[in-house]
């Protein structure tokens, strides 16, 4: 087997096997713009691969041997890539050094002032406020974030200022690769289920990742999560970093005072601790929900940590409006609007459905859903449909399964009959392509439709949309 392969002496010609990836093409994109020769494979052509390719990397369609050049450094890959993968085999054979790309990426922060978000949830939308914020100030940073800000293949950047952000995933605990200046941890709950067996494992994990923060450096942490709050009760003291807490908890390092819905927007009131300035800032938050709200006050704390005034931080969020796939408006045909939520977990589910209510008035909310994984619906199928009752209707799809092979017995039908027992309307749909015409005979002016979930149910709004705009509708 090739040997694991450091990243520092191993990216000027890198060869990515699933480049098009969220999280592989943002690694991809920072080493084109900083002059590595990129080339990579993916199993479909995409906007993200046409963004690459227009920084100069060459992307080969399908996966074969050949595509991996003679000169190759390296290649790299994530955990989502199988052994058996023929380019893995090939760069094993040849002898190139393999890296992972939380190995890539930890070297591309090298000699920046690291910021890794982690948690549950809330990752992609917390690093992407700190990247427009910051960008707003004029600060420059880098950033890799596990989503496309606007245009296809915006989901990183090199940038000339100090400060890199950058998702910091536990699923398969690469974020002990990172060495951050500031770690954000906005929840701690059981995932993940292919690589953690219970939470202890969970924190033992989260607490590897505190101890990698740089001497110095801080942790900012919910202080209203229990998992957070147990996680701030096993790191704190000692000669760890410095603890800031965020919340609604009165004794938060940066207390959110008020939250106050307007729409599809929220005003938020904080009030710092002395050691932070002791100021009292309220700011507005350009996306909808409580939860959207807490991560930018994350976002706030952390920025606060690394020095930047919170004044001048707290209405530079404003500028965030989102990020695709996570309550993204698709588009509005006939009185409906149809909303795309990456939402997958039943923390996650629930927030986006309360946050959407907010913005549905007299509409309905109705939602296409797609559970994820085989191990993550056996663990937790059951809080999927209970969380799902928030809806006024929904209609659920067969598992995506990803990179997971299927679990004997276990079937969408765990989140449909719970879903039920808590008075839900549901109904399955083992159909993906009747799921159109199906919405389209439930939708009436003024509802609001959420395909939710991280597998291809986001394909499914365009779709939606163009079946609510056909005459016969």
């Amino acid at each position: 087997m090739a040997p694991a392969g450091t990243a520092s002496d191993a990216l000027d010609r890198p060869h990515f096997i699933g480049i098009g990836g969220a999280g592989m093409s943002g690694v991809a994109k920072v080493l084109a713009m900083r002059g590595a020769r990129v080339s990579g494979s993916d199993t479909k052509d995409s906007p993200i691969v046409g963004a690459l390719r227009d920084l100069g990397a060459t992307v080969h369609i399908g996966h074969a041997a050949g595509n991996i050049a003679a000169d190759a450094t390296s290649v790299v890959v994530s955990s989502a890539i199988r052994a058996d993968n023929l380019e893995l085999v090939t760069a094993r054979e040849r002898g190139i050094p393999v890296v992972h790309r939380s190995d890539a990426l930890a070297a591309l922060m090298d000699g920046s002032r690291p910021i890794a978000v982690a948690g549950t949830h809330g990752k992609t939308t917390t690093t992407s406020m700190l990247a427009v914020s910051l960008r707003t100030l004029g600060l420059d940073p880098s950033y890799v974030i596990g989503g496309d800000l606007d245009a296809p293949g915006s989901s990183a950047r090199h940038g000339d200022g100090e400060i890199f952000v950058a998702e910091a995933d536990e699923s398969d605990r690469s974020f002990h690769k990172y060495a951050p200046e500031v770690a954000i941890i906005l929840n701690v709950e059981l995932d993940h289920h292919a690589n953690y067996a219970s939470m202890d494992e969970i924190h033992a994990s989260f607490q590897t990742f505190v101890g990698r923060i740089r001497p110095g450096g801080a942790l900012v942490i919910s202080a209203d999560q229990s998992g957070a709050r147990e996680l701030t009760a096993r790191v704190s003291g000692g000669e760890g970093p410095r603890v800031l807490t965020y919340g609604e908890d009165e004794g938060a390092d940066v207390r959110v005072l008020a939250i106050e819905p307007h729409g599809l927007t929220s005003e938020v009131t904080v009030r710092l601790a002395e050691s932070l300035g002791g100021a009292e800032i309220a700011f507005t938050v350009s996306v909808p929900g409580r939860h959207y709200a807490l991560n930018a006050v994350a976002a706030l704390t952390a920025g606060a940590a690394l020095g930047v005034p919170a004044h001048e931080l707290a209405p530079a969020l404003a500028s965030y409006t989102g990020v695709k796939r996570r309550l993204q408006l698709k588009g509005t045909e006939a009185g409906v609007q149809v909303i795309d939520s990456y939402a997958h977990h039943p923390t996650e589910i629930a927030a986006d459905l309360e946050a959407i209510r907010g913005g549905a008035g007299e509409g309905r909310v109705l939602v296409v859903f797609q559970p994820h994984l085989f191990s993550r619906t056996q663990e937790l199928g059951t809080e999927m449909g209970e969380a799902l009752a928030l809806a006024d209707a929904s209609v659920v799809l067969d598992i995506y399964p990803a990179r997971e092979d299927p679990v004997p017995g276990i079937t969408s039908a765990l989140v449909i009959d719970a879903a039920a027992r808590h008075g839900a309307d549901v109904t399955a749909e083992h159909d993906r392509n009747a799921v159109p015409e199906l919405i389209a005979g439930m939708a009436k002016p003024g509802d609001l439709v959420l395909t939710m979930g991280a597998g291809d149910v986001t394909d499914l709004g365009p779709e939606i949309l163009a079946r609510l705009q056909s005459p016969e509708n």
